[in-house]
């Protein structure tokens, strides 16, 4: 029984962290972007050449979140036990938030 709420409870950890990194994505707090790919000079009269940056928010939001739940176990006396686990939540929801695309935006290209 108690096994079962652990797992539960690392479920709700892991949707956590997807949830903060799709917020922070979404509205990012801290505007911190990085330009991944200039598509170059602008084309045909007035049109933008398209953009691609990643907005940095979400993800940072959630690493932050990641070790403040560290920081709670180490309190706790958890780590050795729940770590492992967080840091198996934390870094699914990354690269499942990262498969979705979710901080990565297009701007320009009309």
């Amino acid at each position: 029984m108690k096994k079962a709420i652990i797992t539960i409870l690392q479920f709700l950890v892991f949707l956590v962290f997807l949830a903060v990194f799709a917020a922070g994505s979404f509205i990012p707090p801290f505007h911190i972007q990085s330009i991944l790919q200039n598509a170059g000079p602008a084309g045909p009269a007035g049109s933008i050449a398209p953009v691609r940056i990643f907005i940095w928010d979400g993800l940072l939001l959630a690493a932050g979140i990641f070790v403040l739940i560290l920081l709670i176990e180490v309190v706790t006396k958890r780590l050795r036990r729940a770590a492992p686990w967080t840091t198996l939540a934390f870094a699914i929801a990354v690269v499942l938030g990262l498969a979705m695309k979710l901080g990565f935006i297009t701007r320009g290209g009309m």
